[in-house]
């Protein structure tokens, strides 16, 4: 979940040798006249903007697609309009549905207030694909294609929106006696991992590298390929980060030390491992042929 009502419990937990200090960080970047604008707002600004000059770049260089067709540069924006559509929509009623149904079946006009519950990763993911779907449709372009560009700038987002929670003071991490542990001013005294920038790092980072280097290496030539390792990457990466996040006990924990977070990120292992073969086999197929 990136963003949402959550109020933090005291937990036991041996005290550290070292406790760091949450940084004093002013979660507001600035202020003209009444409105302020955050970090975090600000986190998905320039994901959204970095993305797009990452995948312009990308499209640019005719090595890296071969015979591949791919997007003209141009036609980017269109693209960055229907995932940032796509996101604010389809995070916010993945928050509604798959975190919060009760609550906004009874306040339904708070639904409209993004600003007021945060948003879900996964359901910003499905308004992605619906985006690139649409895009895909109206150029022409092989919908793979899309996917693929969009996996590989999607972990600039993923990086710059977990540091905004990390200034937040937000999804903090649980009680350890780790010497990193912090204490975060909005939660308790208790030192807790930062799953902030744990997840910063591998939902965001590391995919990035990664699949950096696997379209220098032909990737985009394998359509389906980078969209199905961003699947399964961020699916294994959020299953594992969800051991050291603190779940919200209401909306986010399940039975036998599962949360939703785990519950949301095991299909997408599923769907990853399948579009990765999926992959694989259409390119054995074509050079068959």
């Amino acid at each position: 979940m990136i963003g949402g009502r959550f109020a933090g419990k005291s937990a036991s937990v041996r005290m550290p040798i070292l406790v760091l200090p949450f940084p004093a960080i002013d979660p507001v970047a600035f202020s003209v006249g009444p409105f302020s604008v955050r970090w975090y707002a600000l986190a998905y600004i320039a994901g959204f903007l970095a993305g797009w000059a990452y995948a312009s770049a990308l499209v640019r260089s005719d090595r890296l697609w071969g015979e591949a067709p791919h997007p003209k540069p141009e036609t980017l924006i269109d693209l960055l309009l229907y995932c940032m559509v796509g996101t604010v929509v389809g995070g916010r009623l993945g928050q509604v549905f798959f975190y919060e149904f009760g609550y906004y079946a009874a306040h339904p006009l708070e639904i409209l207030e993004i600003w007021n519950g945060g948003m879900a990763f996964h359901g910003g993911f499905l308004g992605v694909l619906l985006g690139a779907w649409y895009y895909a449709r109206r150029f022409k372009i092989p919908f793979f294609t899309v996917t693929d560009i969009l996996g590989i700038i999607c972990p600039i987002s993923i990086l710059l929106v977990r540091i905004g929670n990390f200034i937040n003071s937000e999804h903090w991490g649980r009680p350890t006696d780790v010497p990193w542990a912090i204490v975060f001013p909005e939660a308790d005294e208790a030192p807790r991992h930062p799953s902030q920038l744990y997840e910063a790092g591998l939902e965001g980072l590391l995919p990035l590298v990664v699949l950096s280097i696997v379209a220098q290496m032909g990737g985009f030539k394998r359509p389906g390929l980078i969209t199905g390792l961003f699947t399964l990457f961020y699916g294994l990466a959020r299953i594992a980060m969800e051991f050291f996040r603190e779940p919200d006990p209401q909306i986010e924990q399940l039975p036998d030390g599962l949360t939703m977070g785990m519950a949301l990120s095991a299909p997408m292992v599923l769907v990853g491992i399948t579009v990765v073969i999926y992959s694989l086999w259409s390119v054995r197929r074509r050079s068959s042929m």
